[in-house]
């Protein structure tokens, strides 16, 4: 049998678990319909539609007691209403969040890096210099072990190398190089 909205508003104040169920699974979809798109893109985070219209049938439910049906769809309005607030809300604890952005690369820190402190900022422009005629390979292996302190298990992963060790020899190769490369600038200065 096909209960009315009205029995079912009914027998869900009154704790049937099955009525609000029922009452779920009727206005879903045609809450899911109106709301598509609403929603801006923007705003999107990790609600998307079909959270919206749980988290509304959820508010709905809980205030339940001071709904009255004025007439037929009367339900159906009223949580849509309560849909436009949640998608407004969204929208505002967004437009208050910080913003996000790229990281502008040509602005530097007032003070050295950790590496530049210990290496100087003379032996940091030759490193960075001689890094870069080195072979790309080489370079990520340099910049993973040195700098981001990658085991040699994780750079074989990273770099794609079969084994720890074959990472370990790619690196120590690399390491030679970039030493030679610096020992080259510094003496062209």
């Amino acid at each position: 049998m096909n209960e009315t909205t009205s029995d079912l508003l009914t027998r869900a104040r009154a704790g049937d678990p099955l009525a609000r169920n029922q009452l779920f699974s009727r206005f879903r979809e045609p809450l899911l319909r109106w709301a598509h798109g609403r929603l801006p893109g923007f705003a999107r985070d990790i609600l998307d539609t079909d959270d919206l219209v749980q988290l509304t049938f959820m508010r709905t439910l809980e205030k339940m007691d001071g709904f009255v049906p004025r007439h037929e769809g009367a339900f159906l309005a009223y949580m849509r209403m309560t849909l436009l607030n949640q998608i407004r809300d969204e929208i505002r604890r967004w437009r208050r969040r910080p913003k996000r952005g790229d990281l502008d690369e040509t602005i530097s820190a007032r003070e050295a890096s950790p590496l530049e402190q210990a290496m100087g900022r003379d032996v940091m422009e030759r490193y960075e210099r001689a890094l870069t005629q080195l072979e790309p390979d080489q370079q990520e292996a340099v910049i993973l072990r040195l700098e981001l302190a990658f085991s040699y298990e994780e750079i074989a992963q990273q770099l794609e190398r079969p084994t720890a060790g074959a990472a370990r020899l790619l690196v120590s190769r690399a390491v030679a190089r970039l030493a030679t490369r610096m020992r080259r600038l510094r003496e062209d200065v």
